[in-house]
């Protein structure tokens, strides 16, 4: 079987994560992620499930998820996953959308699967210049006419690629939002919002596509990672969001993420070291 490789690096001009996966089989749990990503399928087969889709992913498809889009996915082919991927957090979408459109405002994508040549023409080239750490501005060029790109072709209003949500999951969103660090259990959560448990969480997993646990796992999970991106120890980001042991946060992190926290950190602090060194 071939040899798994998994690589992150973080480009400081940019702003933007790029990471490539190579010979995984790792299936991934229904998750979503706070950030946009833009992902491309070097090789394999897939079933992605996303926002209650499901899809056959496979050579050459792009994927397009926005944040706060649930999706898991699972290999199909008996072979393994080849797959490099730019997470672009809302900040800094915010900047590249006004730059391209002229207007303050978060783009939404309106498909998540697709397969287009002038969109990959753009992704591929981008990801190989963050991925060793270009500074020529090809970069920054590239970056804003696939934004471009993707606007013009598959952009909507943000908000037409959020759900619905009553009041009452909003309130418990917030409260967890809020509380990841601490300790939280389900009567908490219902007090706040106003609902049984029963119909919390049957509303919970129909409006969100995760359940309220889930949910509070993607939370911790992403504030772990800014702290990892900032050298924070595993064991205290553990601690500092709120997951009980250093395992427990590990085994979170390695199915969400696909690295380990360890891992994902020390790749960060290499790439940052051999930046300043070059």
């Amino acid at each position: 079987m071939k040899k798994e490789v998994r690589t992150v690096v973080y480009d400081d001009e940019l702003h933007i994560e790029a990471y490539r996966f190579e010979g995984v089989v790792q299936p991934f749990p229904n998750h979503f992620h706070e950030y946009y990503v833009i992902g491309f399928m070097e090789d394999g087969e897939r079933v992605l499930s996303c926002k209650n889709q499901e899809y056959a992913i496979t050579k050459g498809d792009v994927l397009l998820f926005n944040p706060g889009d649930n999706h898991a996915c699972v290999q199909c082919d008996g072979g393994t996953l080849d797959y490099q991927g730019i997470n672009i957090t809302k900040e800094v979408m915010l900047d590249l959308a006004e730059e391209v459109t002229g207007r303050r405002e978060l783009p939404g994508f309106s498909k998540n699967v697709i397969s287009d040549e002038e969109v990959t023409c753009c992704l591929r080239p981008l990801h190989e210049l963050v991925m060793k750490g270009s500074h020529e501005f090809e970069k920054e060029e590239t970056l804003l006419f696939l934004i471009s790109l993707l606007i013009r072709q598959y952009g909507q209003p943000f908000e037409r690629c959020l759900p619905p949500l009553r009041e009452e999951i909003e309130k418990a969103c917030a409260f967890m939002e809020q509380h990841y660090a601490e300790r939280i259990c389900l009567d908490q959560l219902c007090r706040f919002a106003g609902l049984s448990k029963s119909t919390l969480l049957r509303a919970f997993a129909r409006a969100k596509g995760v359940t309220p646990y889930s949910y509070l796992k993607n939370i911790r999970i992403g504030k772990a990672k800014k702290l990892l991106e900032q050298g924070v120890p595993p064991a205290q980001a553990a601690l500092q969001t709120g997951f009980s042991d250093q395992s427990h946060f590990t085994n979170y992190f390695n199915r969400f993420i696909g690295l380990t926290p360890g891992v994902y950190r020390d790749i960060l602090r290499d790439t940052e070291e051999m930046s300043h060194e070059g």
